[in-house]
């Protein structure tokens, strides 16, 4: 059993800057691939970003390149989500999610494929 819980969100201007975390329990993190997914309110959730368990393959959403970096570290059993130039779009809640994946390194943009969540941390962009 893999335990998830984000946090570091809250309320930023536009512009502003963000790093959530998303701190992991349980089963070996190194092990996993993980992801970074995204619901805004009425919207469908969507992939905003996902790496590999070694973090040598990461990908990422079209909408978010450039200004969002996914890291992990697995010392801490830890993965991170820089976000930079957000923007009121940007608003949602952010949901961390795992999927073992050792050796392979193959990483994964659909939420069906990811076999563990988080509880999710609150992203507001102001204008």
């Amino acid at each position: 059993q893999v335990q998830l819980v984000e946090s570091g969100g809250g309320l930023v201007q536009a512009g502003g800057s963000l790093r959530l975390s998303c701190a992991t329990s349980g089963s070996s993190f190194r092990r996993y691939t993980m992801g970074w997914f995204r619901q805004a309110p009425g919207k469908e959730r969507e992939f905003v970003a996902t790496i590999s368990w070694s973090g040598g393959n990461t990908y990422y959403a079209d909408f978010v390149k450039g200004r969002f970096t996914i890291s992990r570290d697995n010392a801490k059993n830890t993965l991170y989500l820089q976000m930079n130039s957000l923007k009121p779009e940007d608003t949602a809640v952010y949901y961390c999610a795992s999927k073992y994946a050792y050796p392979s390194g193959k990483v994964y943009y659909t939420d069906y494929e990811y076999d563990y969540w988080g509880q999710g941390t609150q992203v507001t962009v102001s204008s």
